[in-house]
């Protein structure tokens, strides 16, 4: 089934339709608009990008800065539990000196005196 082209109707001079060139103009104002807008966008895209690389390269000189200063105090920590270590394998070397002195002086005053001396302490 065909349409007789005369049956159509034609529009174009009704009052309020907009004719093929109008249309035109129209979509193009709004195609302006959008690309505007998309500008704006990128413009301000690639600012909060600029953005976020400047914050990136500053919280890395950071990062770097505080992890020297953390390895920092771990030599340092470890420097002192070094020291620690050495003071107290000292002083147990000497408290065992001291009671193998206290010791000996005890067996020789049980020796000599017949009495046990750490029995025999005075009262207050």
């Amino acid at each position: 089934m065909t349409v007789d082209p005369l049956e159509i109707e034609d529009t174009s001079d009704w009052l309020g339709c907009p004719t093929e060139l109008e249309t035109c103009r129209y979509f193009l104002r709004i195609t302006e608009n959008e690309v505007q807008e998309l500008t704006l966008q990128l413009r301000k895209a690639r600012e909060d990008i600029f953005g976020l690389v400047q914050m990136h390269a500053e919280v890395s000189q950071e990062r770097d800065r505080l992890r020297v200063e953390l390895n920092r105090a771990f030599a340092t920590a470890s420097d002192a539990n070094r020291r620690v270590t050495d003071i107290e394998t000292k002083t147990n070397w000497e408290l065992m000196a001291n009671a193998k002195v206290i010791s000996e002086l005890h067996a020789r005053l049980r020796e000599l005196t017949g009495v046990d001396p750490f029995t025999q302490i005075p009262p207050h």
